[in-house]
């Protein structure tokens, strides 16, 4: 059952302030964000790049787009986006060179909250999702799939309800909108994103980059980097002060690539049905 009225683009159980230049989070947010980063699996470092700085970025950091893996994601809600509404997520995804996979994501959640047979569940994780400005915890229920079956998927000669594992079909029964049918949802892609993984030479982590390219030729490019709980706000600092000095602009105005997603098909959906 639905469990949230609305959902913002950052979203934590504190309000957080996204408008561009302040990053800073209060003593409640703080606090909150360490119970979360306590009880998550891992962290991951976000930072969404304005497009306009976009060539300047790829320069500074020697990014080599032959070198990038070309995945497709498609996501599934209904054209109002109830489930987005409710914190659910459902995405499906191709990627060149290996196998598919399907996800079925809640957020927020506070991970005291989650039962002890999700958690032990080796399919199931719980990240903190962490950018300027906001943060989020959510919980994903993951599965691996052959890519003809996601494909098929895509090219809607398969449903997405068949292609769902039992147990993500019992996590998103339990919190999408009541009523609501995993056969109902619409598909909404695909998007054709470049993933590449690189570790800079003057900094020690593993970084993604992340190129979405929209329908409508807009793009969104998100940095990032995943560390343990233990270790969050090290490699905070660290990578704060390695993009800085290498000119990435870390006060912009950010963005999450599924909102961007969601926010575009809904709409596209909505011209098609109303016959404009």
């Amino acid at each position: 059952m639905c469990h949230v009225d609305e959902q913002e683009t950052i979203v934590s159980e504190t309000p957080v302030d996204t408008r561009p230049g302040n990053d800073a989070l209060s003593p409640d947010q703080l606090a909150e964000l360490l119970a979360l980063i306590k009880g998550a699996d891992s962290v991951e470092l976000k930072l969404s790049v304005p497009d306009a700085n976009r060539r300047s970025t790829v320069s500074a950091l020697g990014l080599d787009p032959i070198e990038a893996q070309i995945r497709q994601v498609v996501f599934f809600d209904t054209p109002d986006l109830a489930l987005n509404r409710c914190g659910v997520v459902v995405r499906a995804r191709r990627v060149q060179g290996r196998e598919g996979d399907t996800v079925v994501k809640l957020r927020p959640v506070i991970p005291a909250q989650l039962s002890p047979s999700l958690r032990k569940s080796k399919l199931f994780g719980v990240e903190v999702d962490a950018m300027p400005g906001g943060f989020v915890c959510s919980a994903s229920m993951k599965a691996k799939h052959d890519d003809a079956a996601v494909k098929a998927v895509f090219d809607g000669a398969a449903s997405i309800r068949k292609l769902l594992s039992k147990d993500q079909r019992k996590f998103f029964a339990e919190h999408a909108p009541e009523g609501l049918e995993l056969d109902e949802l619409r598909r909404l892609g695909p998007i054709n994103v470049l993933k590449l993984k690189f570790t800079p030479a003057d900094f020690e982590h593993r970084m993604v980059a992340e190129l979405w390219n929209y329908p409508d030729g807009t793009r969104l490019l998100e940095l990032s980097t995943k560390c343990s709980p233990r270790e969050a706000f090290e490699v905070a600092a660290e990578t704060k002060v390695f993009l800085a000095s290498h000119g990435v602009d870390l006060l912009a105005e950010q963005q999450t690539k599924t909102r961007t997603a969601l926010e575009f098909f809904s709409a596209e959906i909505a011209a098609v049905d109303s016959g404009s």
